[in-house]
């Protein structure tokens, strides 16, 4: 988080940010420092960088910032400046409602992009299935992608506003018009879901503001500013629903606006009444209640004729006409008969709450249905004058139904007055508040009226009439429909008649002879002669039926034997799966039990972890208490200590001392000097005003003697201007005229010179345009012949590198050949010279053997002549010949020799040369041709075996072949590697 000295670092900051295309660090850093307690003094800065935040909240669309910097910005402008508070809060729904429109006009259809039920609730997992199977990218889609995040952070603003504005009394015109917007917002786009939120949380501010009645700066309602910002926004809510078709919502609103004026006990203005009872009229006409309908219309009646000055006499009595045929309308009986206690008391409770909202004041002790009755209003109606004040279609109407006795021409008399009565209606040009009266909507109603009426009539004159008489004398209903309207009046005890369909006939009976016992009279009768019958004449057949049913008694007696046998089985299977049922539910009660009481240890080691918790943090907040009063009683110390003002605020005894309250003081002495200094300066300003006024009061009749000096004075430097240019003018045209006359002359000489330097400029023309032709052909000569020597060349360097790139892969390709196949021969000599090198160091471990055993011989004999070596013979010291032939006849050519198989007798002849060992005997001719092109195999393992044997001889003896009189010149040339001669290299 950065620090910044000054507010206008920040927005800098900000600023640069934003230039760079980070918004998001430019928010955070302008959310740092609104939030930041170092800026909790209002300065003119501040409101700079709250309109800077509050666009980059509605270009990112970031409605928690949003709200949270509105609430701290609140916080520091409550006190000094809430007209800065209100110029952002309005910059801020600007921007989103302009935001809006723009998403709206990109979208080119508007049903589709906003057709969601909820704007604060996600998509539906269909739709996002839909998003992503669906190939289609339809325009549709595009809008609704468009359009409805806008709308969504538009009424988010709304929300946030309202929430942030509730319960002010500094705010409450800005706050009543954010409501009328908002709900403009909702009858705009057709957001009835978001309506009765924004119903709601209106509802709720209210209530909050009645339950906190000790908050600061809490409205007050006995005010009539304040009164009729509260009113006037129920109003538009009330009006809107209605627009809306919200009619559960629209009797909501009219409780509130009931509410309130129960609150303040005041009445509102008779213009706002007229709207009150006009809507009340449409909800109770929708909701089916005529009784009341009838009641609003009397009170609109009454309003319009006492308030209303300019109202017409035809408008007059189209609503005196509405007023008469709504109390016409109402049900002739009551629709209550027959209900249970628990009913009635409900009913009556719906029936006080509903003439309270109409504005009746009645006593709780007065039965309803004697008070709101069809009668009573009609009795109403008359004694005031309404009757006389409709039109007389309505009156015939009224006399027909109420006072005449015609059972059987009424229907017929009623129905062209009815035909009349429905063309009637129209707009009020006199009554604004009452747009349209339709009378045509109370014609159903009367006709069931009428039906009723006939029915009634009709019963008291006649017991039995045809159906087919009865349905000619009602000409508005089918008889199915009068049929379902007569069940209705007998349910509600309203007439007595029976329809009998087989007969084609209808009954018409008393009601008050007619019971439940007299009703099923037949049915009790025959009940009792049955009895009497039986009673008279009982059954003889008895014996009868025993004899018959005894034969076959024993097979009887087995069949039910063998079924309580199986039914015993039954049971006791029964009785162990029952048992075992027990067994393993308290198996499962003892494991519940065990669980719970696991689970009871386990919460009670939360509960004591949970109290170490928490008394360990009263510890620590207690020493936090303890450290903050030391520090607040430090801070007002110093304070005292620092205070050049003598006046002091006393401490009360027992007040708690804290550095918050020690601030919360300062601060309001610091509120207290500044209003002090603002009473001041408004004092002097006054003064100065004062002085000022004087000063031009003083000044203004010279300024206007000096104004009209100045006039005449510029009056005559204007003429004298005026012929000053005149003159100039004249002179200036003869000298122009002149100038004219003497060029005139030289015109023909100058088109000839015109006409020469025209014709030697064409000549040059055409020349270059020749040469340059000329020069361009030779240039493009030059450059073909060039194009065509480069080509050529580009083909021989080609054609060359194509070549010399073949021959390199040739040569490459039998390197490759050559030297896999010296690799191959390589190995094969490399393996023949190790089977070669193997061979001879056995050889050598078996000579070496022979040696070994031959010695050990040659000890044991040694051992018995060593006193006397010199007796011996000198012929004695040598080997016997016998013994040496064999073993000198023995070595062949290639083998190793020892010495003492070598030496001969001395008369025997020179010894035959030994090859030496190390040397390999010449080979062959096809071998040197072989080893000719090989290279020396490695003689690693031949040189350590042949040092081992050498190291075995004695030290006298000769390592490459016989004694002395061996010649040199007879052994064999050692074996060289011949480093054959590339012949493709030579």
């Amino acid at each position: 988080m950065a620090n910044f000295a000054k507010p206008e670092n920040a927005l800098k900051r900000a600023e640069e940010l934003i230039n760079v295309g980070q918004k998001q660090d430019a928010l955070q850093a302008l959310h740092n420092l609104i939030t930041s307690k170092r800026y909790r003094a209002w300065q003119k800065p501040l409101e700079r960088i709250m309109f800077k935040y509050v666009e980059l909240c509605v270009d990112m669309r970031k409605g928690r910032f949003a709200k949270d910097g509105l609430i701290q910005y609140r916080i520091v402008c409550q006190q000094v400046n809430v007209s800065s508070l209100e110029e952002v809060i309005k910059h801020f729904m600007h921007l989103s409602t302009q935001k809006a429109e723009q998403a709206r006009s990109q979208a080119e259809a508007l049903e589709e992009a906003l057709d969601v039920d909820d704007l604060e609730a996600d998509k539906r997992p269909e739709d996002l299935m839909l998003s992503y199977v669906s190939g289609e990218k339809g325009k549709d889609r595009s809008d609704r992608e468009l359009v409805t995040p806008w709308f969504k952070f538009l009424w988010e603003t709304y929300r946030t506003v309202l929430e942030i504005l509730r319960n002010n009394s500094k705010l409450e015109a800005l706050y009543a018009m954010t409501a009328h917007r908002a709900f403009q917002f909702c009858k705009q786009y057709k957001r009835t879901t978001e309506f009765r939120r924004l119903c709601e949380i209106i509802r709720n501010h209210l209530a909050n503001l009645n339950k906190y009645k000790d908050q600061r700066d809490r409205p007050d309602l006995s005010a009539p500013e304040s009164l009729q910002l509260y009113l006037d926004t129920r109003f538009e809510q009330l009006k809107i629903a209605t627009e809306l078709g919200l009619w559960q919502e629209a009797f909501r609103s009219v409780e509130d606006i009931h509410g309130l004026m129960s609150i303040v006990k005041k009445t509102p203005k008779a213009s706002l009444m007229v709207v009150y009872y006009a809507k009340l009229t449409e909800i109770f006409w929708i909701s089916g209640s005529h009784l009341y309908n009838a009641y609003a219309w009397f009170k609109l009646f009454s309003l319009q004729k006492s308030f209303n000055k300019n109202l017409s006499q035809k408008d007059l009595q189209l609503i005196a006409s509405s007023v008469v045929l709504a109390a016409l309308s109402v049900s002739p009986y009551n629709q209550t008969r027959g209900a249970s206690h628990l009913e009635l008391e409900n009913e009556k409770e719906r029936n006080l709450r509903m003439a309270n909202l109409i504005g009746f004041n009645l006593e709780s002790k007065l039965e309803t249905r004697e008070v709101l009755s069809r009668s009573a209003v009609l009795t109403e109606l008359v004694s005031k004058g309404v009757l006389g004040c409709a039109t007389q279609e309505v009156k015939d109407l009224y006399h027909l139904l109420e006072n005449n006795f015609l059972p059987l021409d009424v229907a017929s008399k009623v129905q062209p007055l009815l035909m009349k009565i429905s063309k009637l209606g129209g707009k009020l040009a006199s009554a604004s508040s009452v747009p349209e009266v339709q009378l045509s909507q109370y014609v159903p109603a009367l006709e069931r009226l009428v039906t009723l009426r006939l029915l009634k009539q009709v019963s008291q004159v006649y017991q039995t009439m045809k159906i087919e008489s009865l349905s000619q004398m009602i000409p508005f209903f089918e008889f199915s429909m009068v049929e379902k309207i007569s069940v209705d009046a007998v349910k509600h005890k309203f007439i007595a008649m029976k329809v009998d369909h087989m007969k084609g006939a209808v009954l018409f009976g008393n009601m008050g002879l007619e019971s439940d016992k007299l009703q099923d009279h037949l049915t009790i009768l025959a009940e009792s002669l049955n009895k009497a019958r039986a009673m008279i004449y009982p059954s003889v057949k008895k014996s009868s039926k025993l004899g018959e049913v005894l034969p076959g008694l024993e097979e009887i007696v087995d069949k039910e034997h063998k079924r309580l046998l199986a039914r015993k089985s039954i049971i006791e299977k029964r009785k162990e799966e029952q048992e075992r049922q027990l067994l393993e539910m308290e198996r499962e009660e003892e494991s519940k039990r065990q669980n719970l009481l696991k689970k009871t240890e386990e919460a009670e080691k939360k509960r004591l972890a949970a109290m170490f918790e928490q008394q360990r943090a009263e510890r620590i907040r207690k020493e936090i208490e303890e450290r903050e009063l030391e520090e607040a009683q430090a801070l007002l110390q110093e304070t005292e200590k620092h205070s050049k003002r003598g006046k002091k605020k006393p401490l009360l005894d027992g007040e708690k001392l804290t550095k918050q309250t020690l601030i919360e003081r300062a601060l309001s002495e610091q509120l207290k000097e500044r209003q002090e200094q603002e009473k001041r300066l408004q004092k002097v300003a006054k003064t100065m005003d004062h002085l000022e006024r004087a000063k031009r009061e003083e000044a203004a009749p010279l300024i206007e003697a000096g104004f009209q000096r100045r006039l005449v004075e510029e009056k005559l430097l204007h003429e004298r201007e005026q012929q000053l240019e005149v003159e100039l003018s004249r002179q200036r045209h003869d000298g122009d005229l002149k100038e004219k006359i003497r060029l005139a002359r030289m015109l023909e000489n100058k088109m000839i010179f015109q006409e020469k330097v025209t014709s030697r400029r064409q000549a040059e023309f055409d020349q270059r345009r020749v040469e340059r032709e000329e020069r361009i052909k030779q240039i493009i000569q030059a450059r073909k012949q060039e194009r065509d020597m480069k080509r050529k060349k580009i083909f021989y360097v080609r054609s060359e590198e194509e070549r010399i790139k073949k021959l390199r892969e040739e040569e490459e390709a039998r390197k490759r050949e050559e030297a896999e196949r010296r690799r191959k021969e390589e190995a094969e000599h490399r393996a023949k010279m190790d089977e070669i090198a193997e061979k001879q160091r056995q050889r050598e471990r078996e000579l070496e053997e022979k040696e070994r055993l031959r010695r050990e011989a040659l000890l044991g004999r040694s051992a018995e002549g060593i006193s006397r070596p010199s007796e011996l013979p000198a012929g004695s010291r040598t080997t016997e010949p016998g013994v040496v032939a064999p073993a000198a006849a023995a070595p062949a050519a290639g083998k190793y020799v020892p010495r003492f198989r070598r030496e001969r007798p001395e008369s025997s002849g020179p010894a035959p040369p030994e090859p030496d060992r190390w040397v390999k005997a010449a080979p062959s001719e096809p071998e040197q041709r072989n080893a000719g092109s090989r290279a020396p195999p490695p003689q690693s393992d031949s040189w350590s075996s042949g040092s081992r044997a050498m190291r075995a001889l004695p030290p006298d003896s000769n390592r490459f072949g016989g004694g002395s009189g061996g010649s040199s010149s007879s052994k064999p040339e050692p074996w060289r590697p011949s480093r054959a001669r590339n012949p493709q290299r030579g």
